[in-house]
Formats: C-alpha cells, structure tokens, sequence
C-alpha cells in the first residue's frame, strides 16, 4: 500500500519551492501531509491516513503492547517510501497522547528511527492545542473570539482564539479510542453504559468550564475525525441541514442505542472504520456541548498538521514561537539580562573549542538551547535564592512552553536542575531526540559557563583555551592570574568531582 508518490521524481512533482512533510502519529490514526511553501504561502499536495488504533494497545499500566507498536512501525516504513529524498529539516513527525502517556513511548521512538530517518517530538497537550489552533486560523478567517474543539483518539483539545492568538488551550485526557475502550471494551451497546461514559466525560472537561465561559466566544469550530463523522453522519440522516447541532448529536444517540453491538452499527454517512469509536466521540461531543451550552458547531478540515505546516513556513522565515515563549516567561520575572547574555557568551566559546571532540553538527539547534538555559536558569531566584535552580527547573516544567516539544523542554529543566551543587543522576534523562552523550556535555557546558562567569564582571576572565579528547577535557589559563584565584580554583576543582559522574574528566593548569 504504498503510495505512488513515492515511486515519483519528488523534484518534479514539487518543483523548485520548498517542500515540507508533516506526519501525525496520533492515536487512532496516522497522518501524512506533503506540501510546499511558495511565497509563505502554503499548498496541500497530498494526504495520507492510515488507521493504527495506537491508543488500543495501551494496557493498564499504559504500556504499548508488542502488537500496536509493531501496527504503527508498518505504518512508518509505508511513509518513509513517501518521504524518500526530504532533508530533515523538511520534515516534521509529531506524536500526540498516545505516545505522550506511554511509559514505553521511547521504546517505539527508538524502534522507528532505524525505519524512518526523521526525529519524532512527543508534544505536550497545550502545544497539541496550539497547532490544531493556528490549523483552523489560517484557514478560516473571523474576527471574533471562536472555541475551536478536536476529539482525538485519546485526548480532546478545546482552545478559544481571537485571528491567529489564543486565549485558553486545554488538552483533556479523553478521546474517542480511551473512552469506548474504558466503558464499551466488549463492543456492546446499552443505555447504562452511554450514561456512565457521558459522567465520565463531564467529569473531565468541567475543570475548564467556568474559565471559558468568561472568556467567551461567539462561534464553534469542530476538526478532525470526530467532528467529521458526526457531522457526516447528521447530514446525511437529516438531522441537521447545517452546522451541528445539540438535537443533532442526540438523534444520532438514539439512532446507535437501537443496535446491540457496535458491528450492528449501519447508519447513512458512518464509514466503516469508524463504528469502533463514534460512540466515544459522540459522548465526548455531548458532553462539550451540554457543559459548554453550545448551539451548533461548524466543521472545519484543517487541524494538527496544517497547524504544524505553517509552523515550519515561520521557521523558514525565523519567526520562532519558541522565541516568543521564552521572552512571555522572563518578562513575567526579574532576570539580570545583561549577565544572562555573559553566561551566553561563555557558552559560545565553550562550544565552540569542544567541537573538534565532540561535534555537535548532528543538531544545529544546540547553541539556541545553550541561549535559551542561559537567559532562564535564574528564573527561580525571585522564589527564593536558596535552591533557586530548583526553582527555577520547576518554573520551566510547569510553563506553557508553547513551540517546545516534550523533549527540549526536559533538556531544558535537565540543564537548569543540574547547573549547580551535586549532580544528582536520577536527574539525567533518557530522552528520543537526543543521545544521552549529548545531554551530558551540554550539562557539562552550561556548568563551565556559570562558574566562570560566577562573579558576574565583564573583564574577569583572562585568555583561555580548552581541548578534547573523547571525554578528557583540559583547561588552560595564564599561570600569574591562576595565583591569587583561590576561590575560583576551589570551584574548579569541585567541578572536577562532580564531572566525574558525568563520565568526563576535567583539569586545568596555568601556562
């Protein structure tokens, strides 16, 4: 079943402009976007979706069985044919809830990387929000605030928006696959059971209620699978002439709790792949509607993956909304800039003379990671100075890190929570997109840099140099300055201790 496109000149079919992919490793279904960008402007060239049920094989201690790893693997060898010829940088492969939740998550990640030549990024539920968000925006224009609501298969995202902002973003954990999984497990249909899966959902989704209403909005916007099928199905059932409605949703309700099993389940408009979870999508549905008292609700067909599309046009045009997160946080507290920019300075030339040992070219992104601990590992001191990288390790998990994926995030609270006292190795990840060598040097870096840069002057430091050799790291500083630099050479030398358990063996003398 692979696509002809991939048997294709990929030049030919997309000519000269830029070409971007754009794969949704969700939870029910996978996806796959090719477009190219002319002119920032984007054009859809094709689409692919093929069913995995990913969320299905997540058991009771919300492990993937061998079985729904090896369905999405298959998958991903079918859209590597697609994507043969696409540079990495071309190329954006974002997992959703299932793969989010899964504590064997870099199991599969790990497998597919020898299938598929492209980093996978975990995201977070918000940054989910986010692109399915700015997919609607930039396909459906309004000028006022709008609640745009995606049922995936395991998590809902419910995000009100205003153009291209957003004002809440919400990802609730439960989705199509997740709820008929929990309460239709033997594929049976009873009123009994609907009553229990609809509190369930109402349960989850209450937590934001009375913070949308506040903030209002005068249109909904229903995307993907669940918003599709049932507004399909509601046309062509008559149940609705338009958009959809809450009368809608409870006619279709009715129409399913006349059959007894969900292969019974024959309605106008319902594709067969979809009889398995429209019960679930349906409940979440109501839910929504009755919670949020909402009237009737438009359709719209771009979501995740057109969000994630224009997203890399704007990287292409280097407008970061990584960027843009990091300078909302520390406008939120008082950071000395001007020392954040020295720390930054230091871990420039750091990086730059451990290169000829420990190259870093495999991602381009590690002096903006280098940057961004430098502007953010004192955040925490307006908390309290004691344990401020505590804190301030805390402050960055927590925070809505719109643009960041699972990964940089804890790459980022990893270098914030380490840059200081005892390296603790519980704190030292293991993470898919970035090889635990990697971490350590960073870790390694960022530390450097602060003690060097420890008495916060402009002109502290004098000329010096350091060498690499695997994981022998060798400081060199002029012998007449190193005499009266007690201080600074106790702290050396308490690094040398703790570098050990990083596996990297530094010293230093005076030339």
């Amino acid at each position: 079943m692979i696509n002809s496109l991939a048997k294709a000149s990929q030049e030919q079919i997309l000519g000269r402009a830029q070409k971007v992919a754009v794969v949704d490793l969700g939870s029910n279904s996978f996806h796959l976007v090719l477009a190219r960008i002319v002119e920032r402007d984007v054009q859809i060239l094709l689409k692919e979706k093929l069913r995995v049920r990913l969320a299905q094989g997540l058991n009771d201690d919300l492990n993937l069985t061998e079985e729904s790893i090896e369905r999405g693997l298959q998958t991903l060898a079918i859209y590597a044919e697609t994507l043969k010829g696409f540079h990495p940088d071309q190329v954006n492969i974002i997992a959703t809830y299932t793969l989010r939740v899964a504590n064997n998550a870099i199991e599969f990640i790990n497998k597919a990387k020898s299938i598929i030549p492209y980093p996978i990024q975990v995201v977070s539920g918000q940054e989910e929000a986010r692109l399915i968000y700015q997919g609607v925006a930039h396909s459906m224009h309004y000028q006022h605030n709008r609640l745009v609501i995606d049922i995936g298969g395991g998590s809902s995202e419910l995000i009100i928006g205003n153009g291209f902002n957003t004002l809440a973003l919400s990802s609730r954990n439960i989705g199509c696959v997740s709820l008929t999984k929990q309460y239709f497990g033997q594929g049976n249909i009873d009123n009994k059971c609907f009553k229990k899966a609809l509190l369930a959902a109402e349960q989850e989704l209450e937590p934001i209620v009375s913070q949308y209403k506040k903030i209002s909005w005068q249109l909904t916007i229903g995307t993907s699978g669940t918003a599709s099928a049932l507004t399909e199905i509601a046309l062509a059932n008559n149940f609705c002439k338009g958009p959809l409605t809450v009368q809608a949703l409870y006619d279709i309700k009715n129409a399913i709790l006349k059959f007894e099993q969900f292969d019974d389940i024959t309605l106008l408009g319902l594709a067969a792949e979809r009889k398995h979870v429209i019960v679930g999508g349906l409940l979440i549905m109501l839910a929504i509607f009755e919670l949020f008292e909402i009237d009737q609700l438009e359709y719209c067909d771009k979501a995740l993956r057109e969000g994630a599309i224009y997203e890399m046009e704007d990287h292409l045009q280097h407008d970061d909304i990584r960027e843009r997160s990091i300078t909302s946080l520390i406008k939120r507290v008082s950071v000395d800039q001007q020392h954040s920019e020295r720390v930054a300075q230091i871990c420039m030339q750091l990086l730059h003379n451990c290169q000829a040992g420990w190259s870093f070219a495999a991602i381009p992104e590690t002096q903006l990671y280098l940057r961004w601990a430098s502007v953010l590992y004192e955040v925490g001191i307006h908390i309290n100075s004691t344990n401020y990288h505590q804190h301030s390790a805390y402050i960055v998990e927590n925070a809505s890190m719109l643009g960041f994926n699972q990964d940089e995030v804890i790459l980022l609270t990893t270098l914030l929570r380490l840059h200081r006292k005892k390296i603790a190795k519980q704190f030292i990840p293991t993470l898919a997109l970035f090889e635990h060598d990697y971490v350590i040097r960073l870790i390694f870096i960022f530390r450097l840099a602060v003690v060097f840069t420890q008495k916060r002057q402009e002109n502290f430091l004098p000329a010096w140099t350091v060498s690499v050799n695997k994981n022998n790291v060798k400081l060199e500083f002029p012998q007449a300055w190193l005499i009266d630099k007690a201080l600074f050479k106790a702290n050396l030398d308490t690094e040398i201790k703790q570098m050990q358990k990083l596996g990297i063996k530094l010293s230093y003398k005076g030339v």
